[in-house]
C-alpha cells in the first residue's frame, strides 16, 4: 500500500472512532461534576486534580483553568516536582499522592478530581498512588470526581461522580482518554454556573 494511502486510512480511522467516543459520551455526567464545582465554590472548598503521564499533564493545564477561569483554588501534586520526586525517591510512588492530600491539609469540602486511563487497579498494581489517596479522601469525607477511561477502574468504585471515556478501539484508548479529559474539562470550566 502506498505511504498517502496509509497515512490517509490512519487518520480517517481516527477521526472516525474519535466522533463515535463524542457521541457516546454522557452530558448528563459532565453536568454531574459541573454541579460538584458548582458546591465547592458556594462551600469554599478546593480542589485536588490527580493524574500522572499525560493524565498528570493534564491535571497541570486545568489546575490553571479552574482557577483562572473558575475561581476556584486548585492544586496537583505534579506541579511541584521537587516535592513529587522526593517522596518517590524517600518512600515510594504509592504515597506521593497521599502525603501530599495530607500537607494539604484535605478536608471534607474538598473534591479530588481524578484524570486517569485506568482508574487505579489495585490487583495489577497500576497507579497505586491515585488508589492510596483516594482511600484517603474517602475516608476524610472529601467528595471524588474523575474523568477516566476503560471501566473507571478503582475511581469509579469510589468516585461520587465520573465521566467515563467510551473508547471501543483499545489501541486508541490512552489517546482519546487524554484527548477527551481535555474536552470535558473545557466544557466544565465555561458553563456559566462556574464562571467568577
Amino acid at each position: 500500500m502506498p505511504l498517502k494511502k496509509k497515512i490517509s486510512n490512519h487518520t480517517q480511522f481516527y477521526l472516525d472512532n474519535a466522533k463515535e467516543v463524542l457521541i457516546l459520551i454522557s452530558s448528563e455526567n459532565i453536568n454531574n461534576l459541573v454541579k460538584h464545582l458548582y458546591l465547592l465554590k458556594k462551600r469554599k472548598g478546593r480542589l485536588f486534580l490527580l493524574g500522572v503521564g499525560g493524565s498528570g499533564a493534564n491535571c497541570s493545564h486545568a489546575v490553571n483553568d479552574f482557577r483562572k477561569i473558575c475561581n476556584i483554588e486548585a492544586y496537583t501534586p505534579v506541579d511541584n516536582v521537587s516535592e513529587l520526586t522526593a517522596r518517590v525517591n524517600d518512600d515510594g510512588w504509592e504515597t506521593t499522592f497521599i502525603e501530599f492530600l495530607k500537607t494539604s491539609k484535605l478536608n471534607k469540602k474538598d473534591i479530588v478530581m481524578v484524570f486517569s486511563v485506568g482508574g487505579g487497579d489495585i490487583k495489577n498494581s497500576i497507579s497505586l498512588n491515585i488508589v492510596s489517596a483516594l482511600k484517603y479522601a474517602k475516608k476524610i469525607g472529601a467528595k471524588i470526581v474523575g474523568i477516566v477511561g476503560k471501566d473507571g477502574g478503582y475511581t469509579k468504585l469510589v468516585a461520587d461522580d465520573i465521566v467515563i471515556i467510551p473508547t471501543k478501539v483499545k489501541s486508541l484508548q490512552t489517546a482519546f482518554t487524554e484527548s477527551f479529559q481535555e474536552l470535558i474539562w473545557h466544557a466544565i470550566v465555561t458553563h456559566p454556573l462556574l464562571g467568577k
